[in-house]
């Protein structure tokens, strides 16, 4: 990858920075050839600040760094785009991202996963996650069980109401199984991409 800093009179390329794992966009900078030289050797994301007219490390002051995965140049080699996984929230302004935007991936199921983790940890009593996975991975599987029964038992009828209902209350304690055994609904789909792989 030979990015044309040349291009611009500042020497400055955009650069595009996007989590790795939601696909979010979650900030813009400017890095000169000094800056993609630190942020591939670092790991870590620099940009060259214009206000400090110096290179500038997201997070060297608040600890919330962008850590990079990926790093490409786009076709006229003048724009990059860096995947990264961000250690805290990106705009200075303590938002997610510097439009305001939650970062979470736009597929409900991962957002609901990352609901059911909130709920896993917090201090709300009456939180029925919380108290399910207080009741242990014995609990949680028997109500997996149960779950898929009511939703075999709701296929057999015409009622595409409470089957759809059944449906999601299986799918929901399933992503509470897969938390209280430490894995994410990513895990699975891995196991099935593998499985689709042609032979």
């Amino acid at each position: 990858m030979k990015i044309d800093f040349q291009k611009y009179a500042d020497g400055l390329a955009p650069a595009i920075i996007q989590d790795y794992k939601t696909q979010k966009v979650l900030m813009l900078g400017f890095m000169n050839a000094a800056a993609l030289a630190k942020t591939m050797q670092e790991g870590k994301v620099t940009f060259y600040s214009r206000s400090k007219k110096r290179l500038w490390t997201k997070g060297e002051e608040s600890g919330n760094f962008l850590l990079v995965k990926t790093v490409m140049g786009d076709c006229d080699n003048d724009t990059l785009l860096i995947k990264a996984e961000p250690t805290g929230p990106v705009c200075h302004t303590g938002a997610d991202t510097c439009w305001s935007e939650k970062n979470h991936s736009e597929d409900f199921l991962f957002y609901l996963e990352d609901i059911i983790k909130v709920r896993r940890t917090g201090t709300d009593e009456k939180s029925y996650v919380r108290q399910l996975f207080q009741k242990g991975i014995n609990k949680i599987a028997q109500k997996v069980g149960e779950e898929a029964i009511e939703t075999v038992i709701e296929a057999k009828d015409n009622n595409k109401e409470l089957f759809l209902n059944e449906a999601a209350d299986l799918l929901f304690h399933y992503l509470v199984l897969l938390q209280a055994k430490d894995f994410k609904l990513d895990d699975v789909i891995n196991v099935l991409k593998e499985r689709h792989q042609p032979a």
